[in-house]
């Protein structure tokens, strides 16, 4: 961390126990762009677990920050919906893209037992050497002793490869899907963004594209990829075009983003604790727990929502029907009353798995044995190759309250 960065973070933790409780507002992206958003959820934490935010541009909202109330809203569908948003914003009436990550049951329940025979332990037993196999030519293709960016080179590469396989995507416009995941999540601050009017366009585009394969797979028989399951779906077969786009993005989005952010962050978590870095060396067996603990250092969905069915009296406060409840995953993650010494990265943690990044109840994370799957494989061929991956400048995070992630990662490769 070089000096300037220090500056920021102290400048940060004096305004956060500075101002007041009610002017706190968690889902500002600036925070997150700048990495500064821990004080404010430290003191939220300490002070107002469950907080009210009156002024934001999408409304107001309450915050729940501490791990075992985002866990008790999390497995509570009665009182707390999906619909009609899984983010902070509400969607845009002439633009309603359903996805069964924002519906309730059945209905929910329906749509998602479509698609998880793509990530059944048997899949993932099939898809792992192919992982394996495209792991290891990203890390050949690498050049060593110079600066590249590994976001990049690396993480949307493997992960975007993964996504097409899963989809039965046209090899060659793979990186489409990165595309298409960027921009359904760009905020205002995103360089990505250019207005909402350019936003649709490029996602009726992505509508279009899969449309078309969706119509090639309907009239032919039923196969393991994503668009044949949904297709060939008895709860998603009638789908409209909105409500496959919606679905479509929730699945490249979510099979893109979570993965590629906790790939990069790993590598930027083993740079600032060196001392982590030298006892992977020394235990590669410590690999897939560095995995979940990555993951939860990482928290690469920094949170959901959920709306109140009625009104609820939830730890001291009163939440009325209808208003927004925000689970930061991203502060649970961090809460000392459940995880010991949680901002410290530590690979051999003691039950690593212990953490809120994939979510609870009926919503919990379909793919999260794949996102694992994928960056323990890609940490077994890193350390085969490399004996350090060095991180040559400061991480550029995404301005964005719910992608918690990165642009770009410069990084030099010691063979």
């Amino acid at each position: 961390m070089n000096i300037q960065t220090k500056d920021l973070h102290h400048d940060a933790r004096e305004r956060a126990y500075s101002m007041p409780l009610a002017e706190i507002n968690v889902a500002d992206p600036e925070l997150f762009r700048t990495d500064t958003m821990w004080p404010y959820f430290e003191r939220l934490r300490k002070e107002a677990p469950v907080h009210y935010q009156a002024e934001h541009e999408f409304g107001p909202y309450w915050s729940v920050t501490k791990y075992n109330d985002i866990m008790a809203v999390d497995t509570n569908h009665i009182d707390f919906s999906s619909e009609p948003s899984i983010t902070i914003a509400d969607p845009k009436e002439d633009f309603t893209l359903p996805m069964f990550i924002a519906m309730d049951p059945p209905k929910h329940d329906a749509q998602r037992k479509v698609v998880s025979p793509v990530v059944s332990p048997g899949n993932l037993e099939y898809l792992a050497p192919i992982i394996r196999e495209r792991a290891g030519e990203i890390l050949d293709s690498l050049p060593i002793g110079e600066d590249f960016d590994w976001v990049d080179k690396v993480s949307i590469e493997l992960t975007t490869m993964t996504l097409a396989t899963l989809f039965d995507f046209p090899w060659e416009d793979r990186r489409k899907l990165t595309y298409w995941s960027d921009i359904a999540t760009a905020g205002k601050q995103s360089p990505l963004f250019v207005s909402d009017e350019h936003r649709r366009e490029q996602l009726y585009e992505c509508a279009n594209y899969f449309m078309n394969l969706w119509n090639e797979r309907v009239n032919a028989a039923p196969k393991n990829d994503l668009i044949s399951m949904l297709a060939h779906g008895e709860s998603t077969r009638n789908m409209d075009r909105m409500e496959f786009l919606g679905n479509l993005i929730l699945l490249i989005v979510g099979g893109n983003d979570t993965t590629r952010n906790s790939i990069s962050g790993s590598v930027l978590a083993l740079n600032e604790n060196q001392d982590q870095y030298t006892k992977l060396r020394e235990n590669l067996d410590l690999i897939p727990n560095m995995v979940s603990e990555t993951i939860r250092w990482q928290t690469p969905l920094a949170h959901m929502r959920r709306n109140a069915k009625r009104d609820i009296e939830f730890r001291g406060q009163t939440i009325k029907k209808g208003e927004k409840v925000i689970m930061w995953y991203v502060s649970g993650n961090r809460d000392d009353e459940v995880i010991e010494n949680p901002n410290a990265y530590i690979i051999d943690r003691a039950r690593a798995r212990q953490h809120l990044s994939f979510g609870f109840g009926i919503h919990r994370c379909v793919g999260n044995r794949l996102a694992e799957l994928q960056l323990k494989i890609i940490w077994e061929e890193i350390m085969k190759r490399f004996s350090n991956i060095e991180l040559t400048g400061e991480p550029s995070r995404v301005p964005s309250s719910f992608v918690k992630g990165y642009d770009r990662l410069p990084v030099r490769l010691h063979a």
